[in-house]
């Protein structure tokens, strides 16, 4: 009987105290940046956007209906923090570019407008704050100094 309360002590009870300690709400980080060489990646050229719109959004896994939604909007570091009020579970987390304040940087990069993030308390990550990739939008024509930014990754023909 004493080995099995300890047993119970030294296995069951951290897990039931791990799985109560973060249960919201989360904070989903990451940030918003106007691709400026419309390469599809950041560079040292890239500009991060003060005041763009992104939305976090938690979708039924089977049915891709939402189930929950909030925005939030960039600080001056191209940064945002949005918090999320419950837990999702099972469903498909993703922050997404909704708005850049830029008219003439306002296109999402496909691929780049978008971004998974994790947003439950049962994963085994005891912080409340999630981190999401960097999203992009692309500048409608690309700054000078692009071809000689792109050598430097191999990315132009010579």
């Amino acid at each position: 009987m004493a080995k099995l309360v300890l047993l119970f002590a030294v296995c069951i009870l951290p897990a039931i105290a791990s799985a109560l300690y973060h249960n919201g709400p989360f904070i989903v980080q990451g940030k918003a940046y106007c691709d400026t060489c419309r390469c599809g990646f950041e560079t040292p050229v890239t500009k991060y956007l003060a005041g763009a719109t992104v939305r976090i959004e938690c979708r039924d896994r089977a049915t891709q209906k939402l189930k929950y939604s909030n925005d939030g909007v960039t600080d001056e570091t191209g940064t945002y923090n949005i918090m999320v009020n419950t837990n999702c579970g099972d469903d498909i987390a993703e922050a997404v570019l909704v708005k850049s304040p830029d008219p003439k940087c306002a296109t999402p990069d496909n691929g780049r407008n978008r971004a998974r993030v994790v947003v439950t308390n049962y994963n085994g990550m005891t912080s409340n704050i999630r981190y999401a990739n960097n999203m992009g939008f692309l500048q409608d024509e690309p700054l000078p100094s692009c071809p000689k930014i792109l050598q430097t990754y191999q990315q132009v023909d010579e």
